[in-house]
This record gives C-alpha cells, structure tokens and sequence, in this order.
C-alpha cells in the first residue's frame, strides 16, 4: 500500500483554533475558541474568547461537508463515456461502459485513484466521505485471499488523503428483481450474505478508535439487487455487529427501476422498501429521484437521509428529486458526488437549488425554515443530514462539541468572496464560488489542506499518474 497510508497523521496535528468568525448551530459568532481532543473530536467551543496561545483561522471557518455517496474507483473513469452511441444513451449504456473499466482494475490502482479522489474532496471542503464500495473481488470475480483487501485500500487512501471515512461494503448478489443471476460485468461485486459481513467485521475492527470520523456501516446495493430475504439476514447480521450503523442503499434512480419493481412486487421501490424495511433515521436512500407524494411523505416521515448527488443524477440523465415537498415536511438530505463527474460540495447545492427554479421557473425556491439565505440554508441541512448518513453525532449544521473537528477556512480573499460576512459569505460559496474558495481545511483536527493545496499532493498525484498509466496498458 502507498507508503503514506502507514501515517493517519496526514498534516499538522492541532489541539485547538482560534477563529475570528465561525459558523455555530445557533448562527454566525466571533471570536470563538475551538479545542480538540488527541483523536480530533471537538471538546469545546468558547464565544467571545481570547487567542489564548491557539493558531489562528486566516478566514471564516464553516464545519466541513460530509460527502455521503461515492464509488471511489469511477474518478478514474469521470469524462470517458460523454459520447454518442448508435443507440439512444441511458444509465444503463453508461453502466455497460462502466463494467468494461471495472475488469482492469487493480488493488493498487484503486488505491491510488482513491486516494486522488480523496484529496480532491478535502480541497473543495469535503472532510468525511461515506464510500457505498461494491469493487470487491479479483478480475475474474474470485475473493482475494483477504476477503476485505479492496475495502482495506479504500481505508488506506482516506488515511493517505486524511479525510474521515464511512466505509460501507455493498451487498449486491443478482442482476435484477427477483433474485437474476449476475452478469459476466457484474462477476467482481457479488457477494453472499456472510461473506460481505465478514468484509464488514473485518473493516469495523480496521477503522480503530485512535481518530474521529471512521465508522463502518453496510450498503445494499439496490432492491433489484438483493432478495428480502438477504436483505433481512443482512441487517440481522450488522445489529449483531453494530445495532446503530449505518445502512444506504440505492433506490428509484431511474423510471425502468420503477417499472420493474412494480412488475415485480406491484409496488413502487420506496414504497416497498418502507412497507418491508426499518427505515428509520441510520438509512440513507441514495437518488429516492422518481417518487410519488406518498412516498415523499413517508420518506420524511421516516427520519431517513435523502442522499442526493445531483452532477450525476444530471450526468446520467437521471431526473429530478421532488425537493420542494421533502423539505416542506422537514425531510433531512445531505449530497454526494457518486461517479466523480464533479468533485464540489458547493457544485451539488447550487444544482439542487438550480434544479428546482428551472421547473417551478421562479428564484430562490428551496428555504430551509425560516432562513432567508438560500445558501446558508442549504449548506448547514447538507452539513446535518451528511453527518446522520455517515453515523456521526447529530450536528445542527454548525461547529459543535462532540464532532470531529472537521473544519473549512474560506478564503475571504478570493474575488467572489471578498467583503461578504456570514450567510451572504455562504450564498457567495455556493452560488458564486469558482471552485477555489477554500483556503485551508482540518479533518479530525489535522491540517490536510493549506493555503489551497494538499499536504501531500505531490505524492498522491505521482501515485495516480502511474496507476492511469498502468490501465491504459491494460486496455
């Protein structure tokens, strides 16, 4: 593995930070004082507090954004399928696409891809990440002689980039609704019940409790994926590991999905899923895109993380999430990049507010409570509902007591920026940001970024030239 991943301590280690201005869970305060323990969780948080020895923000500081949804090794593939087919073009054309990559990927290679993914997050303000990881096995579909070996790369790349991981190894056993075989493309994913928990168990005991921001939870992969009754043994299985984490899973992405399921069940996805699951707050129901009012209420009703990653729903031609009357209704969200077309947390809210003016034709459509700010709204809902989807402790989208001190100094300097105070400085990130506005950030109280560029960028971009090489030879 990449030499850097023997060293979690990506940057600088930090006790604490002074910052003249800081967003809290009750609003924008100055001078606040932040201390962090040994692992980086933040342990105190002082108003109207003196420097006291402690270094000092060069610019407002926001809590970082939990990236909830990513398949790390499709950053290598982001811009290869943006071509015409002989036949009309789909997710499903896209993911035939995929399938072809996928056989060429090495443990190194998905290291190193990781790894630049990873980097690329932290410096757009990413901090944490919740990998949905269904790349397990060897090229011809064969487990390695270390069942967890993809997955423990995957931990290897967020300790060399040192943002905060949620690792959730995917059940996917069938090729469709109703227990279909798998595809030849599909022969490096599957799993059995036991033998994805045993990757599982194995990447609980991996994550250690020496840093903030590392949880293991499960995926299923898709309702067309798993049977019912692999998905009770599953989530049986994962309560006796961990009764409190995280499950996520992919439903109602695209219209066929729909229509298959109902062809199969009479019900629509979601519908099935909260009639035969326990849907409840520790889910995260990545896309939800094509959903009935019905399900829209019983959705929020649930508790469960909407999981939205709107540059690929819009890549792949997804559609639209009915946002207006989930958030209406007090339904909790968070975003993710999934296939790492754009790596920008600021990139996904602006699209799901943009999203939603082109088809109500009117501005400023998605207010959050009783926030007049469009962005600061979003921002502290996507903060919350990130860091519920990835198992952390429940944060009021500010800087809090008890999170991984996880934090992103913008760059007031920079021309979009300049002048701009608390949430018209939030307006300005999202709306207007050109994708450098993030000066410096902290992951579990380590500098990972400084001054726009990674602690290790160079190693990690050597790392990655060489794996993009090393494929392009295999091709």
């Amino acid at each position: 593995m990449m030499e850097a991943a023997m060293d979690s301590v990506t940057g600088d280690s930090m006790n604490g930070l002074f910052c003249e201005r800081a967003l809290l869970p009750e609003g924008w305060a100055s001078n606040v004082a932040l201390r962090f323990d040994a692992r980086g969780t933040l342990t105190a948080v002082e108003r109207d507090a003196s420097s006291d020895g402690l270094p000092r923000a060069a610019g407002p500081v926001i809590p970082g954004m939990p990236n909830l949804h990513s398949h790390a090794f499709q950053r290598a593939m982001a811009g290869l399928t943006e071509y015409a087919g002989a036949s009309e073009d789909s997710f499903w054309t896209w993911r035939d696409a995929m399938y072809g990559f996928v056989r060429r990927m090495t443990p190194e290679a998905a290291e190193a891809v990781a790894a630049l993914l990873y980097m690329e997050m932290a410096k757009q303000g990413y901090t944490a990440v919740a990998e949905f990881h269904y790349l397990h096995h060897s090229a011809d579909g064969r487990p390695y002689a270390d069942r967890a070996e993809m997955s423990r790369r995957i931990l290897a790349a967020a300790d060399t980039a040192g943002i905060g991981l949620t690792h959730l190894p995917v059940l996917y056993a069938h090729s469709g609704f109703g227990g279909k075989p798998p595809s030849d493309g599909q022969k490096r994913f599957i799993n059995d019940v036991d033998g994805l928990l045993s990757i599982v168990s194995a990447m609980e005991k991996a994550m250690g409790a020496e840093r903030a921001g590392r949880r293991a939870g499960l995926a299923l992969h898709s309702l067309r994926a798993v049977t019912p009754e692999e998905m009770r043994d599953a989530l049986t299985g994962l309560d006796a590991l961990d009764p409190g984490a995280p499950i996520h899973i992919h439903i109602a992405e695209q219209t066929a999905e729909v229509d298959d399921c109902v062809a199969w069940s009479s019900k629509r996805p979601v519908e099935w899923l909260l009639e035969n699951a326990p849907v409840g707050p520790r889910w995260c129901l990545v896309h939800a895109t094509h959903v009935t009012p019905a399900e829209v209420d019983g959705m929020a009703a649930s508790g469960a993380v909407a999981g939205l990653c709107l540059t690929t729903e819009a890549n792949l031609g997804d559609g639209l999430f009915p946002a207006i009357p989930f958030l209406a209704q007090g339904g909790r969200f968070g975003v993710g990049s999934d296939s790492h077309i754009s790596v920008s947390a600021a990139e996904e809210l602006r699209l799901l507010e943009y999203g939603q003016r082109l088809v109500q034709r009117r501005r400023n459509v998605l207010r959050i409570g009783d926030c007049p700010s469009i962005g600061g709204g979003l921002y502290r809902a996507a903060v919350a509902g990130g860091a519920q989807a990835l198992g952390q402790p429940v944060t009021g989208g500010g800087v809090q007591v008890g999170q991984p001190a996880d934090l992103v100094v913008l760059d007031a300097d920079n021309p979009k920026l300049l002048s701009r105070t608390d949430d018209s400085l939030l307006d300005a990130y999202v709306f207007a940001s050109d994708g450098h506005a993030v000066r410096d950030v902290i992951a579990a109280g380590r500098t990972v970024v400084r001054e726009g560029r990674h602690v290790r960028e160079d190693a990690i971009r050597a790392a990655y030239r060489r794996a993009i090489e090393g494929l392009r030879r295999d091709t």
